[in-house]
């Protein structure tokens, strides 16, 4: 099996969750959160984090309404993957994380 290494964000408008993940393991490990600044990626950081890990590919969650309609955040993380995309040129994964909120509220209450 060949082991990728990717770099995963969860995009906000105020901060930027990032976790690393790898497929031969099938985990993630968060990393850190990175500050938006008016309206602005801390690209720096960003870049940082690119270098020390190397992704093969990015992963960027696709936000949704519960029923499965387009909102504010869905063309924000879409802008953001474009942007990686083009600044870094590494291929990007949009991931729906329509339930992700749902689901990790109900983890949370279940312990």
């Amino acid at each position: 099996m060949n082991n990728k290494t990717l770099l995963c964000f969860d995009y906000g408008e105020k901060r930027i969750g990032v976790a690393v993940g790898q497929t031969i393991t099938s985990t993630a490990t968060a990393l850190e959160t990175i500050i938006v600044r008016n309206k602005k990626p801390d690209w720096d950081a960003i870049g940082k984090l690119i270098s020390e890990w190397k992704p093969d590919k990015f992963v960027v969650g696709h936000p949704f309404t519960l029923d499965g309609a387009r909102q504010k955040m869905t063309e924000l993380a879409e802008k953001f993957s474009r942007q990686l995309q083009h600044r870094y040129n590494t291929p990007v994964d949009l991931v729906n994380e329509q339930l992700s909120s749902y689901e990790a509220r109900r983890e949370l209450k279940s312990t």
